[in-house]
């Protein structure tokens, strides 16, 4: 992945079906472990496409090469036709947003703080620009609270706008997550494991949610662990069974393979990774999230 595709303009994911997202071969290996083994993946501008598998089955690993946290070991990942740079703030200027598993928010700041974060991406005031403060600096940063405050609206999260993220409920953490995503303009969201730990209510809230981004226009991509809210979501359903795509289609031909109904219950199908091999690949992961986190000037901001 070497092409720079880095704009500073809103990305155009407003034609049904146009495709955004171009994934083709991607393998990743950690040393001799391979987490994701050629994985063909698409997503069209106004599609919901829902990733599923097991624990294990390296679909965060495939997030983290959509992204340019890591960088695949084979293949090739395309946004609206260009090949993504191999570094992850660059793939958030080139259009792709995405919130985390675990949530990574910076705690002692407010809420809006949080969203104007997401708005550096699509900000053109430079150091000194900051640093004299003039008119161009101040005109600029009115425009991005306004449009933080927009966003804040759009997920619920107005009269928090205060607030230190620290303090808020484990949902609305979440909602301020993708708050925080959709300030950089985004064109393709990533969602993983958005409804993790919420109740049924937050899970539906979040479903509206998602709804909602994608009348927008914007493309979203999830993964998640409940089964009725990827179904209800998604209009395509691709399955990850120890990093290789098992099945790919709408949500009733996906429920009825047979293949997912044994992956989901633990039995096993024929060519089917055994538990050791599971175990092998995500502690390779563990170990190359915890890599990442204590490289030089990477802050903990989880």
């Amino acid at each position: 992945m070497t092409t720079d595709t880095t704009t500073q303009n809103t990305p155009d994911a407003t034609t049904p079906g146009a495709p955004v997202l171009d994934a083709r071969g991607v393998t990743m290996r950690f040393g001799g472990l391979t987490a994701v083994r050629n994985v063909d993946l698409t997503v069209g501008s106004g599609e919901i496409v829902g990733l599923i598998g097991p624990n294990g089955a390296g679909k965060t690993t495939f997030f983290n090469c959509l992204t340019g946290l890591y960088i695949p070991t084979e293949g090739e990942v395309r946004y609206q036709g260009d090949i993504l740079p191999p570094k992850s703030f660059k793939v958030t200027a080139a259009g792709i947003a995405r919130t985390f598993q675990n949530i990574r928010l910076f705690a002692n700041m407010t809420v809006l703080e949080n969203v104007l974060v997401g708005r550096h991406t699509r900000t053109k005031e430079g150091l000194w620009s900051a640093l004299l403060r003039g008119p161009g600096f101040h005109k600029a940063e009115a425009a991005s609270r306004a449009r933080g405050m927009e966003l804040l609206e759009f997920v619920g999260l107005t009269d928090k706008a205060d607030h230190l993220a620290r303090n808020l409920p484990y949902g609305e953490q979440r909602k301020l997550e993708i708050a925080r995503a959709l300030a950089s303009e985004p064109g393709l969201l990533l969602l993983d494991e958005p409804t993790a730990g919420m109740n049924p209510q937050e899970t539906r809230a979040t479903e509206e949610l998602v709804f909602a981004i994608r009348d927008k226009g914007i493309a979203v991509l999830v993964i998640e662990h409940d089964m009725r809210f990827i179904f209800n979501l998604c209009d395509r359903v691709a399955v990850l069974v120890q990093g290789e795509k098992l099945v790919e289609g709408d949500p009733a031909t996906v429920q009825g393979d047979e293949r997912v109904v044994a992956a989901y219950l633990g039995e096993p199908f024929e060519n089917a990774p055994g538990a050791a091999e599971v175990a092998e690949v995500e502690a390779a992961e563990a170990h190359a999230d915890a890599t990442t986190d204590a490289a030089p000037g990477k802050e903990n901001d989880r």
